[in-house]
């Protein structure tokens, strides 16, 4: 009987399986490294539910379930507007595909470069402008490009330079206020505006460069740098935790484990 059913397969059948699973594929790329990961595995979840109690007839679980069922795409539409406005903005891209070329008719092979991260030169102009008490949010991207957040800012789109990042934060400079964000071995954006996190166990006496940095690991997988302006410490906050009075070497020594 199942090989019955197998040969019963038409080649539509097998289209619409394999368009599936790439739709599903993408859609977790997209989402991956954010909070919303765990909303689109929860939905995953309550889906698959639903059609467990649906097949053992339970009734009252089933329309229970069901409500929640349709009424599902305007929830999505809530729940995922920062990222369904990220698709239409690259679907809208005339460069889109240019920046496609590793994808091979259905199915995108992606080479896993590892990123070549300068940390040498991002510690020792953190630490540089500790000792001057220059302030500075650094945020440096992972799998996620935070493209939105780098089209808030100024474009650099130039090689990692401990000059070039003291020069940017210098409190003279129209490019200090925001963030600088980092991906791969490029400065890309200066002057970024970051999400701001609402966590009430940040300390009152940390201002919005704080909460900024707290806020953009929160919504994604980055990592966020601060130099204080009126202490003149460091602190680094990944996956929306904070973490103060960091050492050089103490700075050093995580991203060296992160990246490499």
């Amino acid at each position: 009987m199942l090989l019955v059913g197998l040969f019963s397969l038409r080649i539509v059948d097998i289209i619409d399986i394999v368009l599936f699973a790439i739709l599903l594929f993408e859609i977790y790329n997209l989402v991956k490294g954010t909070a919303a990961i765990r909303i689109f595995i929860g939905i995953i979840a309550l889906y698959l539910l639903w059609k467990i109690v649906k097949a053992f007839q339970m009734q009252l679980l089933t329309e229970i379930l069901g409500q929640f069922i349709s009424v599902g795409v305007i929830a999505l539409i809530v729940v995922f507007q920062p990222e369904i406005r990220q698709v239409l903005l690259m679907v809208g891209n005339t460069r889109i595909i240019k920046n496609q070329r590793k994808r091979f008719l259905f199915w995108r092979f992606k080479i896993n470069n590892p990123v070549n991260l300068n940390i040498d030169k991002i510690v020792k102009a953190c630490q540089k402008m500790a000792e001057t008490k220059t302030g500075a949010l650094i945020v440096i991207a992972q799998k996620n490009e935070l493209a939105q957040y780098i089209a808030t800012g100024q474009p650099v789109d130039a090689d990692i330079s401990e000059v070039l990042i003291e020069t940017i934060f210098f409190k003279n400079s129209p490019l200090h206020d925001g963030a600088v964000i980092i991906m791969g071995d490029k400065i890309r954006s200066a002057r970024c505006i970051l999400p701001v996190s609402n966590k009430a166990n940040i300390p009152s006496f940390y201002g919005l460069r704080h909460r900024a940095a707290v806020g953009i690991t929160e919504k994604s997988d980055a990592i966020a740098i601060i130099v204080s302006e009126e202490r003149g410490d460091i602190a680094y906050s990944f996956e929306g935790m904070l973490f103060e009075h960091i050492s050089p070497t103490g700075l050093s020594n995580f991203l060296e484990n992160l990246f490499k």
